[in-house]
Order: C-alpha cells, then sequence, then structure tokens
C-alpha cells in the first residue's frame, strides 16, 4: 500500500508539474554556421576555392554547419539490451535534422549531374558521376557497439545531388567497423526569416546484430558546389541580396531515438553568421 501511494503521489506530481512521469532528456547540442567560399575540387577536403563566392551579398557561397552533441540517455534496460552491455553512454541515435537558411537565399540544383539513389544501394559501385558532388567530403564522429562495447568511430560524410532537387548523404566508415550507410535529404520551402529549409532522414546504423546503434557525438559538413558554363559560374547556394542587423538567422532541429517517430526527443538551436563587411 506504501508503495502504490507513493506511485501515484509522484504520477500526480507529475500531472501538476506538466511533465511526462517517464520522460527522458534530450541530448545537449551545440550547433556553429559559417558562411564560406566554395571549394573547386569537391573529391577532397580543402584545396583552393572559386574566386568572388563565400560572405559575400548576392554571391556563390557555401554553407558549413556544425554540430557537438552530448548525452548519456543512451542505451537503456528497458529497451531490451542484454545485461552486461555498457549503458548511458552516449547520445540516442540521431534520426533527423533540419537546417533552415536565411530568407533571402537562393538555392538552385538546374546543370548540375545527379546520382541515383540506387548507386548508395550499391554501397557507391560504380561510383557518382563526377560533377553529382555537393559538398567535399566532411565527418562525424560518434560510438559504435561491438557486441556489447561502445568504442570510438569516425566517418565520412559526403553530399550528392540526387534525382528531383534533394541531396543524399553518403556515410562511410572503415575502423573498427565497416560502416556503407547513407542519409536522404529534400530541400523545402520556409517561412519567417527563413526562405529554404534542408531535412535529412538519418538511418539508424547496427554494427552487430542486436547490439545498440550507432551514437553521433560530432558532425562537420560544408554544403556548396559550383559548375562553370563557360565563363559564367552556376551556384547551388546564393548568399541573400541583404543582410538583417545582427547577422544572418540560421536555425537546425535534431531529433534524436531509436524508436517510432512519436518518441523521438526533438533539439532546436539557432545560429547567427555575421553579415558581409562592406
Amino acid at each position: 500500500m506504501m508503495r502504490r501511494a507513493s506511485t501515484c503521489l509522484a504520477l500526480l506530481g507529475a500531472a501538476v508539474l506538466g511533465l511526462p512521469a517517464a520522460a527522458s532528456a534530450a541530448p545537449t547540442v551545440t550547433f556553429k554556421a559559417k558562411v564560406v567560399p566554395v571549394p573547386k575540387n569537391l573529391s577532397k577536403k580543402g584545396g583552393p576555392t572559386w574566386p568572388g563566392t563565400g560572405n559575400i551579398l548576392g554571391k556563390p557561397a557555401a554553407v558549413e554547419a556544425q554540430f557537438t552533441i552530448k548525452g548519456n540517455e543512451y542505451p537503456t534496460a528497458s529497451e531490451g539490451f542484454t545485461e552486461g552491455t555498457e549503458l548511458g553512454v552516449g547520445p540516442a541515435p540521431l534520426r533527423r535534422v533540419t537546417v533552415y537558411l536565411p530568407k533571402g537565399t537562393k538555392i538552385s540544383t538546374k546543370g548540375f549531374k545527379t546520382c541515383p539513389i540506387s548507386k548508395f544501394e550499391n554501397h557507391l559501385e560504380p561510383p557518382c558521376p563526377k560533377g553529382s558532388e555537393a559538398s567535399p567530403p566532411g565527418e562525424a564522429g560518434g560510438k559504435v557497439f561491438f557486441g556489447k562495447t561502445a568504442v570510438g568511430e569516425k566517418v565520412l560524410v559526403q553530399a550528392y545531388f540526387s534525382p528531383g532537387g534533394g541531396l543524399t548523404f553518403w556515410i562511410e566508415g572503415k575502423t573498427p567497423a565497416s560502416i556503407e550507410k547513407y542519409a536522404t535529404g529534400g530541400i523545402t520551402s520556409a517561412s519567417g526569416p527563413f526562405s529554404r529549409k534542408l531535412t535529412s532522414n538519418v538511418p539508424l546504423i547496427e554494427t552487430t546484430s542486436g547490439a545498440p546503434d550507432a551514437m553521433a557525438e560530432q558532425i562537420k559538413v560544408t554544403v556548396g558546389a559550383i559548375m562553370k558554363q563557360g565563363k559564367k559560374l552556376m551556384s547551388y547556394g546564393t548568399v541573400p541580396t541583404t543582410c538583417p542587423k545582427g547577422g544572418f538567422p540560421v536555425k537546425a532541429e535534431l531529433a534524436f531515438g531509436g524508436g517510432e517517430e512519436s518518441s523521438w526527443q526533438k533539439v532546436t538551436k539557432t545560429s547567427t553568421t555575421p553579415c558581409p563587411k562592406k
């Protein structure tokens, strides 16, 4: 009777406070965004960039997005993992990332080559057509499981143009786990201080059967590409022609979870990129 009374009081307290009785904490996210020049060679990191691109009003540019994710809410015993599995070692699996771009940003895939989903389903064999890259190689880091033990892993993340105007992100890891996955993304319109948003749906990554899914803890990706037609540069992204006081607003929404979407934890973060110098 005493235990039942305590449980009732706990549920009543949760209801009064407007909190779910069994809520789990969401990961802590840090988000930074920068407007940067467009790299000339998208097949490798670094290298020269196209002149006259970057944080310049009305000019071609790329966007560099960087995320740091911290948490200790995954995995849990309630999710049915076997005895001895390391619990609470990282954030819940990342399932979706949506980045909102400032009002006036122009996005165009006209003229760019595309890479069909079948290439990713066949593990990029043969590779995507040259010129279909939408970003240079980026990277992500986190934890994967080998049986009951969590270990660190880094993966390559690179964007390609997909048919219909969207993007596909190729995810490849070599050690300690072999990972070959892809995330699908689409560009849609947004409202308020934003004009476009890019939504990427991230797959669950299970390294061994029955083990917890991979956990993302750092992501750094630069999206932007240029195609040259004669002397004219055709850019995937173009900076707005005006900049609001205080800088360009950028917003990111991240969703975490291993089950149905209704159970995902959502985190929203904002960032501001400086206005171009006159």
